[in-house]
């Protein structure tokens, strides 16, 4: 295993780790959050390299993006990932036996967490950030397109950690490389947990080459349901805010579903938001939309299963709520629906009927965000339901063990 020293260096600084304080870990991420602020303009000119090589018309360019605010924004994020409680040495569950033992159930760290993903360097600072305050030592692996702004990144957490007296190895950087891929998810012993972050083949290769434990981050084929009681001013701002506020991230809206009593209003619902988008319709909502969508097109039977991460989306008419939670049951990931009614009853069939890992009632998918949640941060979204479900906070990257103690009983 070529990257078998990197492996156990990381695994020994995340036993240190075990030592620090909560306030320790709490004064070493706000130096990271200055350290951020102070060295904007290096790790700009390091993401513009990697800007450099993609066509800004290729909607993973603005996942790719850093700005003055958006480091801002990942700083303020540090912050309030230093302000959390500790998720560590929780008392889970407690009890005395009949014998006399007492048992707890501790909150601990995983240990080494990896986490695989693509050109989305604001990852690296969150990975760090959630890791370090649970405790967890952490290896990156990040793709060729962000390859410059990861490196700038590690490199900045790494010149704080030596100032601070900490191994810089809680936090290591793996070549964007298929082979380093591929050590990773056969590091057994040395990777407690890894977690992909990524499109359905990554995820989907990650998933079923792994030898090490891993939290599935499923694609977000998403959609929102128009139904027959639907507020159409909530409507409009709804589909725009999960369509077009941000088209390359998981929470995006894929497919509006539409009651066929309300077609009528589907121009209006859709006016602002199809003029930058390009709308794959079905055959009654197609007749509707001549004229209102600059981009129409007839929808097909594979595109309902499509994540588009781009300014495209998919129209489609159904009679029934019934029938909206048969295609969501068909055609959606578990990642995130939403319902646009003023029916509580239909709320109510809705939030009962969709397995989603996140279900919203007259408000956009795009809220399904760590920060957005109060978690400070994501280390990714899970749409698998062993184990945790949904944005994936501090909480969900510890496990726990058992404290048992004693009077010298001795079991018959």
């Amino acid at each position: 295993m070529q990257l078998k020293e990197t492996f156990e260096s990381v695994k020994t600084a995340g036993k240190s780790l075990l030592t620090l304080t909560d306030d320790r870990r709490n004064d070493i991420l706000r130096s990271v959050a200055d350290a951020i602020i102070r060295n904007k303009a290096e790790l700009l000119e390091a993401n513009s390299l990697d800007l450099a090589r993609m066509d800004p018309a290729n909607p993973l360019y603005d996942r790719l993006q850093l700005t003055a605010k958006r480091l801002d924004d990942i700083a303020a994020d540090m912050r309030h990932v230093a302000d959390l409680p500790t998720p560590l040495g929780k008392t889970l569950l407690q009890r005395t036996l009949p014998n006399g033992l007492r048992l707890r159930r501790v909150s601990v760290p995983f240990g080494v967490i990896g986490v695989i993903y693509e050109a989305r360097p604001n990852v690296s600072f969150d990975v760090f950030a959630l890791c370090f305050k649970s405790g967890n030592a952490c290896v990156l692996k990040g793709g060729r397109d962000a390859e410059n702004s990861n490196l700038a990144i590690v490199k900045l957490i790494h010149e704080v950690l030596r100032r601070e007296g900490i191994d810089p190895h809680a936090v290591a950087l793996l070549p964007a490389t298929h082979e380093a891929t591929a050590e990773m998810l056969n590091a057994v012993g040395y990777i407690d947990l890894c977690i992909p972050r990524g499109g359905k083949r990554l995820i989907e290769f990650v998933r079923d080459t792994a030898r090490v434990p891993v939290i599935e981050t499923g694609a977000g084929v998403v959609h929102a349901y128009f139904d027959a009681e639907g507020d159409l001013t909530l409507g409009q701002r709804i589909v725009k805010n999960a369509k077009t506020r941000r088209v390359s991230v998981c929470n995006a809206l894929d497919t509006l579903l539409v009651h066929a009593s309300r077609l009528g209003d589907l121009p209006a619902l859709l006016r602002e938001t199809a003029q930058s988008v390009r709308v794959y319709a079905d055959e009654q909502a197609y007749e509707v939309l001549q004229g209102v969508c600059p981009q129409l097109e007839r929808a097909t039977e594979e595109g309902y299963d499509t994540e588009f991460m781009d300014y495209a989306m998919n129209v489609r008419t159904v009679p029934s709520l019934e029938a909206a939670l048969a295609h969501i049951a068909r055609h959606g990931s578990g990642h995130s629906e939403c319902i646009i009614t003023n029916d509580p009853s239909a709320a109510r069939i809705f939030q009962q009927q969709v397995d989603a890992a996140c279900v919203y009632v007259n408000a956009p998918t795009s809220f399904t965000d760590g920060a957005q949640f109060g978690l400070g941060a994501e280390i990714g979204i899970s749409t698998q339901k062993l184990g945790p479900r949904g944005p994936m906070g501090l909480d969900e990257i510890t496990t726990y063990k058992w404290l048992i103690e004693g009077e010298g009983q001795v079991r018959e």
